[in-house]
């Protein structure tokens, strides 16, 4: 996560992204069912934002990112 994401992507329960145009990871909830992502992080997440990478995951990985988005939807709530 810190490797992918925290260097354009607010990873944390608060604060903002290190990139304006980057949501922070815990509004993804806001956009899409958080769980509706695995298929998508297995077959290569693309946005077409140009400067985002693609990022494929591994079945533990997915499994993993997915709880993370779960509980950082979760604690950043009022």
């Amino acid at each position: 996560m810190q490797s992918r994401c925290a260097a354009c992507h607010s990873v944390g329960p608060t604060g903002e992204s290190p990139v304006a145009a980057a949501p922070p990871l815990r509004h993804l909830g806001t956009r899409y069912p958080v769980t509706d992502l695995q298929e998508a992080f297995a077959e290569g997440l693309t946005n077409g934002h140009p400067k985002m990478p693609e990022i494929t995951l591994e079945g533990d990985q997915i499994t993993d990112l997915i709880a993370y988005l779960q509980d950082v939807q979760n604690h950043s709530r009022p």
